[in-house]
Order: C-alpha cells, then sequence, then structure tokens
C-alpha cells in the first residue's frame, strides 16, 4: 500500500497529513519545524 504525506510548514510549526492510496487519512499530527522532530513524526 502506498502512503502519501503533505506537510504545511511554518517557521516554528509543521501540520503533516498521511494519506493512503485511497484518499483515506491515516494519520494527522503537528511537528517543531525542525529535521529531527518532523522525522520522528513520520
Amino acid at each position: 500500500m502506498k502512503y502519501f504525506a503533505g506537510l504545511d510548514v511554518s517557521l516554528e510549526e509543521t501540520s503533516i497529513c498521511i494519506v493512503d492510496e485511497t484518499g483515506r487519512i491515516v494519520k494527522e499530527a503537528r511537528a517543531l519545524s525542525d529535521p529531527q522532530a518532523l522525522c520522528d513524526a513520520l
């Protein structure tokens, strides 16, 4: 199964939405706009 990640990035915080190949939302989250924080969230 394929997953797709949408990121809405700002200076301090990034909103994350993960959907599967059918378009169903699998996960919604927020993380600091820091590379390690984003890796941990994904």
